[in-house]
């Protein structure tokens, strides 16, 4: 009869792997340095000369995990070494892995496949982010200088399906009407549903001509049977 580990518990850590950013949590911190929990019976090493700051125990840091040349794998803050500002064999709406770095007045600088440095403007923000989130993104733009320009949702039509989907469930939580429209400010669509004003009106004349939504002149509302012509 064959034996098996206990099955990890709702507190279990994922598993974090080498030449990956991981947002790992202190699980100690010694004379040598700290010690991150990275799913795996072995705490993974932080050494002092790899911290940016010193990390209190039971924090989360935003750290690359690589190989020292003691062939250990170890932690490192310092994720400038290891990232590149200029992306490589990516293009315009490409998909890709985000983990988010920072929160600035931009948006949010994310770390893109674990290997390349890229900005999420607000405007592209369709839900709120905080530091170490990882979701899946698009490149929007890359830049003449290889620098990427990063969004949540999808390029083209499937960006406007998504949005589309966004305001059908919003209309679904409030009885088939959204005080939203054309002349609705983008800071209160942004607020209401995380996109911007022309993804909003862009994604509405395509549920109206799809005959899913009824524009008024003080919002939109779910169409019913009694509103087919």
């Amino acid at each position: 009869m064959s034996s098996r580990p206990p099955a990890a518990g709702p507190s279990a850590e994922p598993h974090a792997n080498v030449g990956e950013v991981a947002y790992l949590r202190v699980s100690r911190v010694t004379d040598i340095g700290a010690f991150l929990n990275w799913g795996r019976p072995k705490e993974l090493l932080l050494p002092f000369g790899e911290q940016r700051f010193r990390p209190d125990e039971g924090k989360r840091v935003l750290v690359m995990i690589y190989v020292d040349d003691r062939m250990r794998p170890v932690a490192s803050m310092k994720l400038d070494r290891f990232l590149q500002d200029e992306a490589e064999g990516l293009a315009a709406g490409d998909a890709v892995q985000l983990i988010i770095a920072d929160l600035t007045d931009l948006g949010a600088k994310a770390v893109v496949n674990h290997r390349f440095w890229g900005l999420l403007y607000h405007d592209d923000m369709s839900r709120p982010l905080r530091r170490g989130d990882s979701v899946q993104g698009y490149v929007k733009r890359v830049r003449e200088d290889g620098r990427l320009d990063l969004s949540l949702l999808p390029p083209g039509s499937a960006r406007l399906d998504v949005v589309g989907e966004k305001i059908l469930a919003e209309l679904a939580r409030h009885d088939g009407f959204l005080a939203l429209g054309d002349k609705s400010p983008a800071e209160t669509i942004k607020a209401r549903l995380g996109v911007s004003k022309n993804a909003f009106k862009q994604a509405i004349g395509r549920l109206y001509k799809q005959r899913r939504i009824v524009i008024e002149s003080d919002g939109i509302r779910l169409r019913g049977d009694a509103d087919a012509d």
